[in-house]
């Protein structure tokens, strides 16, 4: 994987194919590895881009001035600016589609195209930013994620009675355990503060372009719901899609309906725009 050196800190990321550039944001706790299959898809017709966030995948640690899904959005620029990308699109899901959006609305005559999945730039509800900072506030004592943590984790992503013994869940689960406690305590702990303590950003989004936004989300993600994305939808005014039979990483619960409509609407928007 390339590298570049953003405030100090090793960024990596994955690139393929040539064409307009499509730029893809994953998940927290997972990396670049999750878009695989619309990577090897997209990167037929696209220039597409996967950088690992940081502390996840091969990146180094947060920088320390890191506060806000802004910064992260500011760290992609200089990404973009280091590969000389004047236009592109972007595809984020959950804390992907956070920094995407902000990242569209710093910088519109950049972003010719918006796809947030299975996100909210709402603010986290009480209940659940408790319960996450409780969680991160273990993480961060312990240095490790527990078994009984990484048992509440991993259902969060998928949808209810997936079966999580396959491959995906499986692979996922090793992964959490794999995280070393400097990952854990100099990034994953504190950027999970960053998302879960995010102020309420969904009035913003009526400065997107409907035209050029799309909104996806897993009909049963239980996580970041349809009820949010519809909502962000009709203040953006954009289409949304929901995602049959999908959780949370609706990408790898229903491959073909995502990368058949990322094909489809990308085209369309990117041939427009050239």
């Amino acid at each position: 994987m390339p590298v570049i050196t953003i405030e100090g800190q090793p960024l990596h990321y994955q690139i393929r194919g040539t064409g307009f550039p499509v730029l893809l944001g994953h998940s927290y706790l997972w990396d670049s590895s999750m878009w695989a299959p619309q990577i090897d898809a997209l990167s037929a017709s696209f220039q597409t881009i996967a950088p690992d966030l940081w502390g996840h995948g091969r990146s180094g640690q947060m920088p320390a001035d890191t506060r806000t899904l802004g910064d992260l959005a500011g760290h992609v620029i200089k990404l973009l600016d280091a590969l000389d990308i004047k236009r592109c699109a972007v595809v984020g899901l959950s804390v992907g589609g956070m920094w995407g959006a902000e990242l569209a609305l710093l910088q519109p005559d950049r972003v010719r195209a918006l796809v947030m999945m299975d996100t909210d730039l709402g603010a986290e509800p009480d209940t659940t930013r408790a319960r996450y900072f409780q969680m991160l506030d273990t993480i961060e004592t312990l240095g490790k994620i527990p078994p009984p943590m990484i048992d509440a984790i991993v259902p969060l992503f998928f949808r209810p009675e997936a079966a999580l013994d396959g491959d995906v869940p499986v692979s996922f689960r090793d992964a959490l355990a794999r995280f070393s406690p400097a990952q854990l305590r100099q990034s994953i702990v504190p950027l999970g503060r960053l998302i879960f303590s995010r102020p309420d950003a969904v009035s913003r989004l009526a400065s997107l372009d409907s035209v050029r936004t799309l909104l996806m989300c897993g009909a049963l993600d239980f996580t970041r719901t349809p009820a949010e994305t519809i909502r962000m939808a009709e203040v953006i005014g954009c289409q949304h899609v929901l995602v049959p039979d999908a959780g949370h990483i609706s990408n790898l619960e229903n491959v073909e309906f995502v990368t058949n409509n990322l094909l489809q609407w990308l085209k369309q928007r990117t041939d427009e725009n050239r």
